[in-house]
């Protein structure tokens, strides 16, 4: 395994830290009872996890030792929070944010591209976030978290997609995340207006990127490239869900609307991105492969019927369905690792043996 996967481990913690803190917010036995937990439980998720991943994508990408100090800096502040020490990894985390900014700066202008701009604004999203963090509560950053994660997979859809896109697919990711921007700032001011544009230019990006993305083609065929249309469709599905509910209630207060808007961005929507795009990315950061085996779809399925069934939960009242399916989707995410070693550990899968050819067969070819 190449020497950089080490960085890894933090985020490995953060997300076992971030379920352990779901299993107590869902007020059942956790592995861990840490009362801390509970109140870092959506950074180290957001911040932590996927922060540190996507920085280290990053950084792999730009090929420049001090880049990894985005990941280390990230990874180290979710082991602060794991370990108590609130202040000490909101600094970290901010540090490292700052770095990663420079990253994606640095990224830009090599490529002087639009998608890698927004991806430039999606991490100024997250510094932002970690910034306010230190004075304000989680909910009140919301619309800035929501945009770091998803920014970042949109730019990264664009970039995969220029051809079904066309040629002014950066002009408008640009203006769509501008307008993301200046909403989320509205809502840091004026949550009640503010969180519903949020949501309406959500809606817009979801309707853009999914009306073009080449998922909606290899759906229909088999293997990694089905898979990962699922997954990616799947995460759009719950965005727009997610959007919807949100430009209609709000600032998500409630327990109905918040498992909808928060869970429906971070897992049924960024989970399963990161569940699309695993058998790409991570081979390029551990140099590794990571071949597609059937075993993949169990996280994907378990992650939405776990999560269904939370939100009708949420629906009928039923606190019994509402924590099954807030356990089933830590059961879910805790597969998503277990999986991908496995897959990783057996190698490629062995080539489809031929039958030799019967000399009629030779004869009529």
């Amino acid at each position: 395994m190449h020497r950089r996967s080490w960085l890894l481990l933090p985020a490995g913690v953060a997300l076992l830290a971030g379920l352990d803190a779901g299993l107590l917010l869902l007020e059942v036995r956790a592995p861990f009872g840490a009362s801390h937990l509970p109140g870092v439980h959506g950074v180290l998720m957001v911040l932590g996890f996927l922060g540190t991943l996507v920085a280290l994508e990053r950084a792999v990408a730009l090929r420049t030792p001090w880049a990894y100090a985005a990941p280390a800096l990230l990874g180290a502040g979710a082991l602060a929070l794991v370990a108590g020490a609130r202040l000490l990894g909101q600094v970290l985390l901010v540090d490292g944010l700052v770095v990663f900014l420079g990253v994606a700066a640095m990224l830009w202008r090599r490529q002087r591209d639009g998608a890698v701009a927004v991806e430039v604004l999606a991490v100024a999203h997250g510094l932002a976030a970690a910034v306010l963090w230190t004075r304000l509560e989680v909910a009140a950053v919301l619309p800035l978290l929501v945009g770091f994660v998803v920014l970042t997979i949109a730019a990264e859809r664009v970039e995969l997609a220029r051809l079904s896109l066309g040629r002014r697919a950066d002009t408008t990711l640009l203006l769509v995340a501008g307008a993301y921007a200046v909403a989320a700032l509205a809502a840091l001011l004026q949550p009640a207006v503010g969180s519903r544009l949020v949501a309406l230019v959500l809606v817009g990006l979801c309707a853009w990127l999914v009306r073009h993305d080449v998922a909606r083609r290899t759906i229909r065929s088999t293997g990694l490239p089905r898979f990962s249309a699922a997954a990616m469709l799947t995460g759009w599905g719950w965005l727009a869900v997610a959007a919807a509910t949100w430009a209609v209630v709000g600032p998500p207060t409630s327990r109905p609307a918040y498992d909808v808007v928060v869970h429906g961005v971070f897992l049924g929507f960024a989970m399963s991105m990161v569940l699309a795009h695993a058998p790409v990315i991570l081979p390029a950061v551990v140099r590794r492969p990571l071949p597609y085996r059937p075993v993949l779809w169990l996280p994907l399925v378990a992650l939405h019927v776990s999560l269904l069934a939370r939100v009708a939960g949420d629906a009928l009242g039923a606190d019994v369905l509402w924590r099954a399916g807030g356990v089933g989707t830590v059961l879910a995410l805790l597969l998503l690792p277990v999986t991908a070693a496995l897959s990783a550990a057996l190698g490629p899968p062995p080539a489809p043996s031929r039958a030799p050819a019967r000399p009629h067969d030779r004869a009529l070819a």
